[in-house]
């Protein structure tokens, strides 16, 4: 069996289509889970079978560091004024030196919540703030 490297998890980029956005913190809730349908044949024995039903896509979180960008904020304000403004983009998993490792194609997606940073006059942390996408489809590329 030949060797396989395993990703490293803290190297990532989001991409809008128009070039990366960003340096995120966390990116959670890439999934996907086939809805399992109960069916039962006429005459067809005590057994249940199972059909495969609807494709459901998980919410994908995504948090980074407060910066002058306002990208993902104005994307934001266009869906919550009423005008969802749907986009084919990607997550981006990049090896310390920048190169692509992997990448997931998100389809039709679009910002559904927006959290932002928690301000702490006693805290050196960084400022973050949350952004929660829907999506129509995750295509692994």
């Amino acid at each position: 069996m030949p060797d396989r490297e395993i990703y490293r998890a803290y190297n990532f980029i989001l991409d809008l289509g128009e070039g990366p956005v960003g340096y995120f913190t966390e990116v959670t809730g890439l999934s996907v889970e086939v809805e399992a349908i109960d069916y039962r044949e006429g005459g067809g024995g005590p057994a249940v079978r199972k059909l495969a039903g609807r494709a459901k896509y998980g919410n994908i979180t995504l948090k980074w560091g407060l910066s002058e960008s306002r990208d993902l904020w104005d994307w934001m304000q266009t869906a919550a004024s009423g005008s969802v403004e749907r986009r084919h983009i990607s997550i981006i998993l990049t090896r310390p030196g920048g190169q692509e490792q992997a990448r997931w194609n998100l389809t039709d997606a679009w910002p559904t919540a927006w959290r932002g940073a928690e301000f702490d006059a006693l805290s050196n942390a960084s400022a973050i703030e949350t952004l929660t996408l829907v999506c129509e489809g995750i295509e692994r590329a």
